[in-house]
């Protein structure tokens, strides 16, 4: 199996931000030195979510700190980006990283319209910018001199320059829930990642997954490749004993959840509804919390002592889920009770895999 490690930063106040920051350097550097094969960067603004906000930067600094681990995005909010300008610093970062860049991309948050508003926008027509950056995007890359005239963009570029190191360009990904879109990204051969799906669904969903994948025509190494990359997205928090880290873990999710709820009650504008059918149990206000992180806890989260977490990944394998991103942060964890973790479940438990 393949672990990687992904971030969904929290400070809980802007004078710690700079030290938070901080603290996610050195835990991407452990991450490599403990043998992740990828980390994955989120992107959320304004509220102390993603401290470092703006990841393209902070990916910058990781390429200088680390060597092998790949440096991936789950996800760019297309809508906030200038697609050229996007283009742009991709190559750039393609360079420094020595072609270690994946590019998840997406219409951006369904739930926080009020980053969309601090960016001068609304949601309404986010797919439709979506893809017509992400059409830009993948052309700017191979086409030069390129023209393109759309809804959104007007635009002539000479020549992309630097160039990926990765050719055409680095690989985007789709972050994935829907059972078509799992059918739809393996005929176009595209990537995937997932979160917060249940034991049960993963084998369907991988099977969807593949029969795009056999409908696009794709030669076997690259279906291979393709379904060995697919990731799945979960809590990972490992201690000394389960009662320790179920307890731990449930705290540090409530506290995330009510950042969460706080935000949103005190930041969406007052005519925006979040989609009925984007609602479950963690997501939806009106579920109360011991409902909603008993739930989180069952459909997305790996926790326990090592020996437990274990049982919990080889149930992942067995059911065809090649690629684990580990989200090891929650809420307002501190940065020894996060490294602390990690080791155990990169001594203890990704050693029983790789």
């Amino acid at each position: 199996m393949q672990f990687g490690w992904l971030t969904l930063s929290l400070s809980p106040s802007p004078s710690e931000d700079a030290a938070r920051i901080n603290q996610q350097i050195d835990q991407v550097v452990y991450a490599e030195a403990l043998g992740f094969s990828d980390v994955w960067l989120t992107e959320h603004y304004f509220t102390g979510e993603s401290v470092y906000n703006d990841a393209l930067t902070f990916a910058s600094a990781l390429a200088m700190r680390t060597e092998k681990v790949r440096i991936g995005f789950a996800v760019v909010q297309m809508p906030f980006h200038h697609p050229v300008r996007l283009a742009v610093q991709l190559a750039l970062l393609d360079n420094l990283s020595n072609g270690r860049i994946d590019v998840g991309v997406g219409k951006g948050t369904i739930y926080n319209e009020y980053e969309f508003v601090g960016h001068g926008l609304r949601s309404d027509d986010s797919r439709a910018r979506m893809e017509e950056a992400v059409e830009i995007l993948e052309r700017a890359w191979r086409e030069a001199p390129l023209t393109y005239k759309g809804k959104y963009y007007d635009l002539h570029i000479p020549e992309i320059r630097p160039r990926p190191v990765q050719q055409p360009s680095p690989p985007l990904w789709r972050s994935v829930i829907s059972p078509g879109s799992f059918t739809e990204c393996g005929r176009l051969g595209i990537p995937i990642l997932t979160a917060r799906l249940p034991v049960d669904r993963i084998k369907e969903r991988w099977a969807l997954y593949e029969a795009g994948l056999d409908e696009g025509g794709h030669d076997a190494e690259t279906r291979a490749k393709l379904l060995a990359q697919s990731a799945l997205w979960r809590n990972v928090y490992v201690a000394e004993s389960d009662a320790q880290a179920e307890d731990e873990l449930s705290a540090l999710l409530l506290q995330t959840r009510e950042h969460m709820m706080h935000v949103r009650e005190e930041h969406n504008p007052a005519d925006f509804e979040i989609d009925p059918a984007m609602l479950n149990a963690w997501t939806d206000p009106s579920v109360g919390d011991d409902v909603a992180v008993p739930y989180v806890l069952e459909t997305g989260s790996i926790y326990g002592s090592p020996s437990r977490v274990r049982e919990q990944v080889a149930e992942l394998r067995d059911v065809g889920v090649q690629h684990l991103l580990c989200q090891t942060g929650f809420g307002d964890m501190d940065h020894e009770q996060n490294i602390a973790s990690m080791r155990r479940f990169g001594e203890e438990v990704m050693t029983h895999f790789q």
